[in-house]
């Protein structure tokens, strides 16, 4: 009988390391809270249910399971009797809960146990950005190459510097820099219909370069669909750091 409730007791041990294997630690760099936003992948749990508040100078421990695969963002100017936040909004509600965030917005994103069982992990400028950010493996395990684990940041406060025609103005001034294709919403900036492919979607050929603005400035960032630049880590960790501000 004892034996058989060790063999339980290991069982039930077992699988709460296999379904709790990796971590993820989120830190506030920023002034004032922000409302954390993260949404799972296809088929890909909502960690948290999807958000949660994270004040000033604070940093949060959360466990996902070691195949997870998702995104992480920082909601801001948000207003606790609506539930709604000024950029990176997931609808009327604390907990995202599977809806994503409204661009613009930074993001992190991370596949773990991807492809050759590796992490896959970037920071996207293509719906915009709004916060600084960085994501960053833990005592990880690559190859030693510029893009094996190593950090993936942007360490600037782009809204200070954002055209003009791509701000996202309030009467607290510029809180976020749209993305060529969420503020324009044309075929060619967004790469789809006939610019769907690398060939037909380049940024150079655009007639106001954007994704140039975000690039020379972060250059380990996505900036737009076809990104032609080296934007994806690789890494083996079983912890990463998602920092928002500086």
């Amino acid at each position: 009988m004892k034996f058989t409730y060790c063999i339980v007791l290991f069982t039930f041990l077992a699988v709460l390391i296999a379904v709790d294997a990796a971590e993820f630690e989120i830190v506030n760099k920023e002034i004032g809270a922000i409302w954390v936003g993260i949404q799972g992948n296809a088929n890909k749990a909502h960690l948290e249910n999807g958000g949660f508040v994270l004040e000033a100078g604070a940093r949060r421990t959360i466990g996902a399971p070691d195949d997870w695969a998702g995104r992480f963002w920082a909601r801001t100017w948000c207003d606790w009797n609506s539930k709604h936040c000024l950029t990176g909004d997931c609808g009327n509600k604390l907990e995202c809960r599977g809806a994503g965030g409204v661009p613009p917005v930074s993001l992190a994103e991370i596949t773990l146990r991807g492809w050759g069982g590796l992490d896959y992990y970037d920071i996207s400028f293509v719906d915009g950005f709004n916060l600084a950010l960085f994501i960053e493996p833990v005592n990880g395990h690559g190859d030693g190459g510029r893009y094996s684990c190593k950090r993936s940041a942007c360490l600037r406060h782009l809204n200070d510097e954002c055209p003009n025609d791509l701000r996202q103005n309030t009467q607290h001034g510029t809180i976020a820099c749209h993305s060529a294709c969420n503020k324009f919403n044309t075929d060619q900036y967004c790469c789809r219909n006939a610019h769907n492919r690398p060939e037909t979607c380049k940024s150079s050929d655009w007639h106001v370069n954007y994704p140039k603005f975000f690039k020379d400035r972060c250059p380990d960032a996505y900036s737009y669909a076809y990104d032609d630049h080296k934007s994806t880590f690789t890494c083996k960790a079983s912890k990463y750091i998602v920092q928002f501000g500086i």
